[in-house]
């Protein structure tokens, strides 16, 4: 209601149609900018899933191939969280974090709606939307997340993860990178 008067207001003085211009343009570039994310977000799952269909297809649970001294192309299966956290709960926990991934990526894409014109930001939290989407996708079709990355050096293995868990690693670092930058520039 006030930002009818307010647009009546602005008629008479001639300034209510560039207010309402501009209030388009800035909201189409809102628009667009939050389809270029959603739409970072949906190629992350799409890459994902189809990395993962590869695997299903060509390797059977617990097979590897070496690839150089440090890195393996495996097939595991978590069914916890990162670093197999509470894989061995029960079973609750597929429909708990499946449950924990569906409220994230509602949060996110609402935040992407408010902030779509802050690249790092957005960026940082696409990455993170479509990573939890694809291990979302996992958990529903499978029961548990396919992991097939096995980084390891003098017999230490790092856990074995997926693009997924790649791209929630970089979303969260840069809304790390993202926070210092905002810090730093407040603080100035």
């Amino acid at each position: 209601m006030a930002r009818t008067s307010k647009s009546a207001s602005s008629s008479a003085t001639g300034k209510g149609a560039a207010t309402s211009a501009a209030e388009r343009t800035h909201t189409n570039a809102s628009a667009s900018s939050l389809a270029l994310w959603l739409g970072w977000a949906t190629l992350l799952v799409v890459a994902d899933q189809f990395t993962k269909t590869l695997i299903l297809g060509a390797y059977r649970l617990g097979d590897a191939t070496y690839v150089t001294s440090f890195f393996n192309v495996v097939r595991a299966h978590n069914t916890g969280a990162a670093f197999s956290f509470l894989a061995d709960a029960g079973g609750w926990q597929r429909w708990g974090f499946t449950a924990f991934g569906l409220v994230a990526a509602l949060f996110i894409i609402w935040q992407l709606r408010q902030h779509a014109q802050q690249r790092l930001f957005a960026f940082s939290l696409a990455s993170i939307l479509g990573g939890a989407l694809g291990n979302v996708i996992d958990r529903l079709l499978h029961g548990y997340v396919v992991d097939f990355l096995d980084f390891h050096w003098s017999g230490y293995h790092f856990p074995a993860f997926n693009l997924a868990d790649s791209a929630i690693t970089v979303g969260a670092v840069c809304l790390i990178v993202d926070e210092l930058l905002r810090v730093r520039r407040t603080s100035s």
